[in-house]
């Protein structure tokens, strides 16, 4: 991801452009991650994906890895408040 922004097509085929938090590797899961947001969104909700070389974004599916993203989150927000 080079760019702060990336761009999400919702389930009723609107494109909308959010604004990238953070991106992170997982060793153990062997994949790329991103986390981002709605800019225009009062409420803020982060989502979370997982990315390959090209960019393309990839739903996460496993318990598990959203488990290791919540943690990842939880430290980017600990290291925000200090």
């Amino acid at each position: 991801m080079d760019s702060n922004k990336l761009y999400v097509t919702t389930d009723n085929g609107e494109e909308k452009e959010m604004e990238i938090l953070f991106t992170f590797d997982s060793e153990q899961y062997g994949k790329s991650y991103v986390l981002f947001y709605d800019p225009k969104d009062p409420e803020a909700t982060v989502y979370g994906m997982a990315y390959d070389e090209e960019g393309n974004l990839y739903a996460v599916e496993s318990q598990e890895e959203w488990e290791m993203i919540e943690e990842v989150f939880e430290g980017y927000e600990d290291g925000q408040k200090d």
